[in-house]
């Protein structure tokens, strides 16, 4: 009786972890896909997770009706009859199902993509976007947030820079990994509108815990609209503020190594700033676009982002740096 109270929460315990599942909700939950192919895994989860509890309940059945029930001598053929078909048997039975069940779901995954085309590079730590519209001779470049059209498959062109990374996006998709010098195809059909978290899901250096984006679904006609948004230069400075914050960008050589479409900035080290004040974060995932958060940025980046290649700003004069965030909250 004591060995029975002992292990008794045992073999409740897995049965009460299922009460928790309700609450695996949210914008980078795996367990509530927006997605046909975060549908698809998820269906794979319930049913490998049936499957198990099937083998658990079956197995430590057993265990219990020899160790409890049926404990005084046991025929030798039924004894073998136990270990041959519980323990062999019917584990390679259930197994096998949920194997080919898997195997079957993977061509469904593999569907091309119906005409756009976006470029993901992993940098260290932010993400390169390119768009890459049918037909299209050049791409509309962005950083650090995705956009997608729903109800439309896309494919989607993973690369990394120096170090390996992992692009995933839980509601929408499986994970797959980046590898520089190498290019990996992935391809998604989103299916609910909304805005969802992306993370880097391979250990990839010093701020690999703050290498995140944001995934935003949009309905076909908003998505073809904000391409086009995307795509076209900054606009000019709205007033005296905003035009002396480009004057110190352009002054302090921030033009070197990023680029803001309408203006001298080419560079193409860092992100593409053209349209900075429209995305929901900056940072990849770090901070909000607001101009207090970018004046903190500018000034200690290294400091937020541990390793970042960026160099701190932190000798600007405060009306400079006030007046450079202002005008990169305002390139929306």
């Amino acid at each position: 009786m004591t060995s029975w109270r002992v292990t008794r929460p045992g073999i409740f315990a897995p049965c009460l972890l299922l009460l928790l599942l309700p609450a695996c909700d949210g914008p980078q939950s795996a367990l509530a896909p927006a997605g046909r192919e975060a549908e698809l895994l998820a269906d794979l989860f319930w049913i490998m997770l049936a499957g198990a509890v099937v083998l658990w309940l079956a197995i430590n059945g057993l265990m219990f009706y020899v160790t409890r029930i049926n404990v005084g001598h046991m025929p030798r053929r039924l004894a073998e009859g136990i270990i041959i078909g519980g323990g062999i048997v019917f584990p390679v039975i259930v197994l096998a199902a949920l194997l080919g069940y898997g195997l079957t779901l993977m061509p469904l995954t593999r569907v091309p993509g119906d005409g756009l085309r976006i470029r993901v590079t992993g940098e260290q730590w932010w993400w390169r976007v390119e768009y890459w519209p049918e037909g299209a001779e050049a791409p509309v470049v962005a950083a650090n947030e995705v956009r997608l059209p729903s109800g439309r498959r896309t494919d989607i062109e993973l690369a990394a820079h120096e170090v390996i990374h992992s692009f995933w996006i839980p509601a929408l998709g499986g994970k797959t990994d980046m590898f520089p010098g190498r290019d990996t195809l992935m391809t998604l059909e989103p299916l609910t509108p909304g805005v969802y978290r992306g993370q880097c899901a391979e250990f990839c250096g010093e701020s690999h815990a703050l290498m995140a984006f944001q995934a935003v679904v949009l309905p076909e006609e908003e998505f073809a609209d904000w391409l086009e948004a995307e795509a076209a230069p900054a606009r000019p400075p709205s007033g005296p503020l905003e035009a002396a914050g480009q004057e110190v960008f352009l002054a302090q050589g921030c033009g070197a190594c990023h680029t803001v479409r309408g203006t001298p900035a080419t560079g193409a080290v860092g992100p593409d700033l053209t349209h900075v004040g429209s995305r929901l974060t900056i940072g990849a995932g770090t901070l909000p676009p607001t101009a207090e958060a970018l004046a903190n940025w500018i000034a200690h980046p290294g400091t937020i982002k541990p390793g970042v290649e960026m160099p701190s700003y932190d000798e600007l004069a405060p009306d400079d740096l006030a007046a450079l965030a202002a005008w990169l909250e305002g390139l929306e």
